[in-house]
């Protein structure tokens, strides 16, 4: 039977692994490999994908996918309780140069660092095993972390505290070495071209098993490492422990016992890391298999193969500066990036070939699946060796017990759309709504204050119009909001760190499958609720360029923050009360309407083909860290409050300036004899279809390129900071069609940046500009014909 005809609760052993490509290999680095027990644990709601339990951790996979896997069913091995007083807690030694004996023997690469010398640690692990918030204790800095795969999808350097000359970068999460994913990639040549002087390698201690895969292949380099197990507080609380100098000794590296959250063992961390560095301590171990004379067995015929193929390939490797065991192994696997580096002759290609042919032939197992279940045979044993295993832990059971009605056939879907509902009612219709009133309410005292002030000074009434009509109009009108802002991006800061985004993906992908995506591809799209920015780069974290590059077209469609004091203005100017939320959230639901049938659109005409497998690991759910939420709010308010401060000032001096003088540079007499007025007016016949050709209306449109906020600040300047005169510009009607426009036209400068920098073309770029602003006129006037019929006009 192939996987996909388990029964929830039933479990199987795998036979063999079909297919071809990197979804088979990366299926394979993720503990898919013969012999493995996996048991069906969850279906989604719509039936498709599943999860799977397999080696201690829950994947996600769809079912065209697991009918690639053969299996035949087994009874699931009961989970054998570990008796009490089975292991007791043995003292870990310290750093060698403090004079203590060590657990492990080291390989010594080169000559001793003096200290005070540079040193330079890549920080490398799996995805969501809380490198960032190592990252964070060690450095000192605040980097966002969430509870799902793939936040961190670019590189961060920081300086380890109280050790200036020791840099550490925090690495995208990843797997393994093989090049499967865009953030993979990002890792291994981090390692490969700049050499880092050592590796600290966080490994997750509650999902060990798995992790311990990217281990071994790191320790193939043969650059200095050290090992950090986090989340051992977990671990011991469930029951759990590891042999730390059992683990060190086979090992061959230091190994650390951590809780960065908890911020235990970073110190005793820090000076082993800085000890293997600068002593030039490479990992004592490369070999991680054995020849037990057996002619069938899998792991001799790997063993004899990989010391065959470094006799073969070893002069390669050197010349092309690749460490000889890593690339030979890689070889072995088929790795395309290693093979065009190693630029072997037809005859070399043709002895590995063959070399390759007879450890297949021996082993029963393809390349790629005989490297797998080598690497996966030595972590069992090692395991069995220094791992304690716990009971079911605390938060999978929660995990269990919330993800019944979470992710539930019939509550998977009611539970998101109330869980929205009530993020997009409680910040735009109750608690984000009064306290921007409030900031509303200081803002315009401080302006009055200010105004009098000058007034009573009687400053000369040019400088008095540009502080109080351009600047403190412009600004105030924009900071008004900021609570607004503050409000969203805590509700999305929980979702993220809960772990209930990633099961929002695992829901929604089968009906993101149907217009061209995987359920991967929602979590940017709704990150892009918060900022479309940080949307756009975590699309880094989809293995297809296909995928990639559709998601970042259609993420503008999801509404910005940025765009908040837009609606707010709007609708508090035409809207009564009770009708804003829901203004709010149709134009939400407007913009995602307007991403599907896009998305429709680019699958039939230039993103043809089947989207990238879903293939995912489903966190447990864990409490919001009060530290984290606190710390993205600041960090989102910090920005808001800067680009309040200088782009949108600047904007609205400009704009101001612009308003204010005539062709002549003297002040005009009125307002539509202005050099804005001007330049207004030769766009304003655009815009005249939909129903605001005023070239003040045209005006603040174009502003917005810079920053969505800036439409707010450019019409508060433009009606002398005083709103209420809204009505002059805008019907109710007329108004829901410019709202319509701002929430679909080209997001601001620096999304279009990034656009520029992910996919590596100008040209996309600009066509993502062109294309939304078309979009967003054809819509907006569709939506004023409409309302034409119904006589709204």
């Amino acid at each position: 039977m192939t996987l996909d005809k388990l029964t929830i609760g039933q479990s199987a052993r795998i036979l063999q692994v079909a297919g071809k490509g990197e979804l088979r290999h990366h299926l394979l680095d993720m503990g898919l490999t013969p012999g493995v027990e996996v048991t069906l644990r969850k279906v989604a709601p719509m039936g498709d994908p599943i999860e799977l339990e397999l080696r201690g951790y829950e994947l996600t996979l769809r079912l065209d996918d697991a009918g690639q896997i053969e299996v035949e069913a087994v009874e699931p091995t009961p989970h054998a309780a570990q008796p009490a007083g089975r292991y007791s807690a043995i003292a870990h030694p310290g750093v060698g140069e403090l004079g203590r004996a060590k657990s492990y023997r080291a390989n010594k690469i080169g000559e001793t660092i003096p200290k005070g010398q540079p040193l330079t640690f890549a920080l490398v692990g799996n995805q969501n095993c809380g490198k960032t918030t190592l990252f964070n204790q060690l450095t000192g800095s605040n980097q966002h972390v969430g509870n799902f795969p793939g936040v961190t999808v670019d590189r961060k350097d920081g300086v380890i505290r109280s050790h200036p000359e020791a840099t550490v970068t925090d690495l995208p999460g990843i797997y393994s070495l093989s090049p499967y994913s865009n953030e993979e990639i990002v890792t291994r040549d981090f390692l490969m071209k700049t050499h880092p002087t050592g590796i600290i390698n966080i490994v997750d201690a509650s999902n060990i098993e798995r992790n311990l895969y990217l281990t071994m292949q790191l320790m193939e380099l043969g650059i200095p490492m050290v090992l950090a197990l986090n989340m051992m507080d977990e671990v011991r609380a469930n029951g759990g422990s590891v042999r730390i100098n059992e683990l060190e000794e086979i090992l061959g590296i230091p190994v650390v016992p951590i809780s960065a959250a908890k911020n235990e063992g970073i110190d005793e961390l820090i000076d082993h890391a800085l000890h293997v560095a600068r002593h030039r301590e490479a990992p004592g171990r490369i070999d991680f298999c054995t020849d037990n004379g057996q002619p069938d067995d899998p792991v001799s015929a790997v063993h004899r193969c990989i010391h065959a193929a470094v006799h073969l390939l070893e002069p390669n490797a050197k010349a092309a500066g690749l460490p000889v065991r890593f690339a030979c192994t890689k070889m072995i696997e088929n790795d395309p990036l290693i093979e065009k580096a190693m630029e072997l002759t037809e005859p070399e290609k043709a002895t590995l070939g063959r070399v390759i042919g007879l450890m297949e032939k021996e082993g029963g197992l393809d390349r790629e699946a005989a490297l797998a279940n080598m690497r996966f045979a030595f972590i069992e044993t090692l395991c069995a060796k220094t791992v304690v295993k716990p009971q079911e832990s605390r938060e999978h059971k929660r995990s269990v017990a919330i993800d019944k009605i979470l992710t539930g056939r019939y509550t998977a879907i009611p539970c998101f759309i109330v869980i929205m509902a009530l993020v997009f009612v409680t910040t735009f219709s109750l608690i984000g709504a009064f306290l921007s009133d409030l900031m509303s309410l200081g803002v315009e005292a401080i302006t009055n204050l200010v105004d009098q002030g000058l007034t009573a000074y009687q400053i000369n009434p040019v400088v008095r119009s540009l502080v109080v009509d351009g600047a403190l109009n412009g600004v105030g009108s924009v900071l008004s909001f900021l609570p607004t802002i503050v409000v969203l991006f805590f509700f999305l800061s929980i979702l993220e760190d809960t772990g209930y985004m990633a099961r929002v993906a695992f829901i929604m992908d089968k009906p993101l499958r149907r217009i061209g995506l995987s359920g991967r591809s929602f979590v940017p799209m709704l990150i892009g609720f918060g900022c479309s920015v940080p949307a756009i780069m975590s699309t880094r974290t989809l293995s297809s360029d296909r995928d990639r590059r559709m998601t970042i077209l259609l993420t503008p469609f999801m509404s910005c923050s940025a765009k908040l004091p837009i609606y707010g203005l709007l609708t508090s100017a035409f809207f009564a009360p009770q009708w804003r939320g829901l203004v709010m959230v149709g134009l939400y639901l407007l913009g995602m309407l307007c991403g599907i049938l896009y998305a429709f659109l680019l699958k039939k005409t230039i993103f043809q083909g089947e989207p990238v497998p879903f293939v995912m690991e489903l966190p447990n759910y864990r409490l919001p860290s009060a530290k984290s939420v606190l710390q993205l709010i600041w960090d989102k308010a910090k920005g808001f409050i800067q680009k309040a401060f200088t782009l949108i000032f600047a904007a609205t001096v400009i704009i101001w300036f612009l308003q204010t003088f005539d062709t002549r540079l003297n002040v005009a007499a009125a307002a539509d004899e202005s050099l804005l007025a001007l330049l207004g007016g030769w766009i304003a016949p655009l815009f005249a279809p939909l129903g605001f050709g005023d070239w003040r209306v045209s005006t603040a449109l174009i502003t917005g390129f810079s920053a969505k906020e800036s439409v707010v600040s450019t019409l508060t300047v433009l009606l002398g900071g005083n709103t209420s005169l809204l009505p002059t510009l805008f019907t109710p009607f007329t108004a829901l069609v410019f709202l319509v426009f701002t929430l679909l036209y080209t997001p601001c400068v620096a999304a279009i940046a990034t656009v520029r920098r992910e996919t590596g073309s100008a040209r996309a770029a600009a066509l993502t500009a062109l294309t939304q602003c078309a979009i967003a006129w054809v819509i907006a006037f569709l939506v004023r014909c409409l309302g034409s019929l119904f006589g709204l006009v």
